[in-house]
């Protein structure tokens, strides 16, 4: 029991011996002295935080003082606020950079340490720029060459991948790393995540070449498959439609690029028809006439291009009429509201006209009576109606 005593008593003494020796290290002493002298490094160390409390205090004066003569200036500067917040964002970013080298120039960094430090520290200021800057110069080539909008978020992608990339490939470079090495391995780890991951290359490749075709972007009124909705999202994975019992439906893109896209509001307005049956000995220019007069009280329908009334088929029960009218863009979401309450409408008048709507029905025709072989009266005329109650 007292060996196993001494054994834990050794080890604890050992680590505050570590922790003791990591301590003078820290505040500027050496190993190789007889002696530690704590006072004189205590002593150094109070020299050299108040050496660095003075650097920081002047540099955050400097900061300060730029701050406040570019506000008092900035009508003579023509700075609007959104520039302002740019130049106090620069200046800060400088004043951090200033107060990391102030600090390490006083704690004993080797000055090739500190050099790197500074110009890792300006290029990454320059891509942080072009970073932050990316979103306002792909809005001017999208508006300078005529592009879709849709395709801004692939430009962001790539643009922002691309300055991360360059950015971190500067920085290290600056503190010795193999950046030709770096970028190698990298290759190759890519090119192995792109075999693992199949599926997911196929849907963004897809999904490149959606936005670059711009056969629909947000916005529009698409069939694709059996889904329809509005398109509410195109990523480089998936696109995003919105049906009309709002759910959101994501197709992956390679589906969208292999299936039949019927797009309902690329032009400025669609057509959409509906049938009508009325009886044979009906008045068609009467029939005609009240659909007009509906179709035109209906707010959605478009005087221009005019609707259509025409005839579309004579059949055993009855004369078909087609309906065709045009809507905007904007009532697609709602044709088959706007049709189910022009059907409504649409029967209540043509009954309030005295015009008969027909049903599939049959006549038999039977003999009442005989007599010796001979019809004595004529034949019971009886209706059937063929539905669904009488099956």
């Amino acid at each position: 029991m007292t060996s196993d005593a001494n054994s834990v008593t050794s080890f604890f003494q050992q680590i505050l011996h570590d922790l003791y020796a990591s301590l003078y290290l820290a505040i500027g002493g050496s190993l190789e002295e007889e002696t530690r002298d704590w006072s004189s490094r205590a002593v150094d160390l109070a020299s050299t935080g108040i050496k660095i409390l003075i650097l920081l205090v002047v540099l955050g004066g400097l900061y300060w003082l730029a701050i406040y003569v570019i506000e008092k200036n900035q009508a003579r500067l023509r700075l609007n606020d959104k520039r302002l917040g740019i130049v106090r964002s620069v200046l800060r970013y400088f004043w951090l950079v200033a107060s990391i080298l102030a600090v390490m120039s006083q704690i004993s960094i080797q000055p090739a340490t500190i050099k790197a430090t500074a110009k890792a520290s300006i290029w990454a200021g320059i891509y942080f720029v072009a970073w932050v800057s990316s979103g306002h110069i792909i809005n001017r080539v999208l508006n300078h060459y005529g592009l879709n909008a849709s395709i801004e978020q692939l430009l962001k992608n790539v643009l922002s991948v691309l300055i991360v990339v360059l950015g971190l490939a500067s920085v290290l470079a600056q503190f010795g790393f193999d950046i030709v090495s770096l970028v190698a391995g990298l290759g190759i780890v890519g090119l192995a995540v792109g075999f693992a991951a199949q599926s997911t290359l196929a849907n963004f490749i897809a999904g490149i070449t959606i936005l670059l075709e711009q056969s629909f972007q947000v916005g529009d009124w698409v069939q694709i498959g059996d889904k329809e909705g509005r398109v509410v999202l195109i990523s480089l994975r998936t696109t995003h439609i919105l049906t009309r019992d709002n759910v959101t439906v994501i197709i992956p893109n390679s589906t969208v690029a292999s299936s039949e896209v019927i797009n309902l509001t690329s032009k400025n307005f669609v057509r959409f028809d509906l049938n009508i049956r009325i009886a044979l000995e009906a008045e068609i220019e009467e029939a005609r006439q009240i659909v007009l007069d509906i179709l035109t009280e209906t707010d959605n329908i478009l005087d221009r291009p005019e609707p259509s009334i025409t005839v579309r088929e004579i059949s055993d029960f009855g004369v078909i009429l087609i309906v065709r009218f045009w809507v905007k863009p904007s009532s697609v979401a709602r044709i088959p509201a706007i049709k189910e309450n022009m059907h409504e409408r649409i029967k209540i008048a043509l009954q309030n006209a005295d015009i008969a709507i027909p049903y599939p029905h049959m006549r038999i025709l039977m003999p009442k009576e005989v007599d010796n072989g001979v019809d004595t009266k004529p034949f019971e005329v009886t209706d059937v109606k063929k539905s669904s109650r009488n099956k």
